[in-house]
């Protein structure tokens, strides 16, 4: 039968280490975020009790992060929503007649060059 010490520490937990590291935070200050003693801390970062997602999530706030930020560190975890924002870009092109006319029918088409005021 296989023990917990047989499986390999939790993903979270490692990432705890690194922020910890990271902020150069000690296990109390981690325990206090969480609300439990830092014997108790000690045993959660070597996997010999495991620790509530209310207790990561007073340690989240706590370090100024957002919970899934310590299942994602270092990266930090953008919603869609902001991934997707419009982006506005220009290019500029210096070209002589024909050719010009050719580059912009072949990005706007034929009827979006009477917008432009082209022919």
């Amino acid at each position: 039968m296989r023990t917990k010490k047989d499986y390999p520490q939790h993903p979270v937990i490692q990432n705890l280490r690194k922020i910890m590291n990271d902020k150069e935070l000690k296990q109390e200050a981690v325990a206090s975020y969480a609300g439990i003693d830092p014997s108790q801390m000690s045993k959660v970062m070597k996997g010999e009790v495991q620790i509530s997602l209310w207790q990561l999530s007073n340690i989240a706030t706590g370090l100024g992060m957002e919970l899934i930020d310590l299942f994602t560190y270092p990266e930090k975890y953008v919603p869609a929503e902001k991934q997707d924002e419009n982006v506005t870009a220009m290019l500029t092109i210096q070209l002589r007649g024909e050719k010009k006319e050719k580059v912009l029918r072949a990005v706007f088409g034929d009827k979006n060059l009477k917008l432009l005021d082209i022919k």
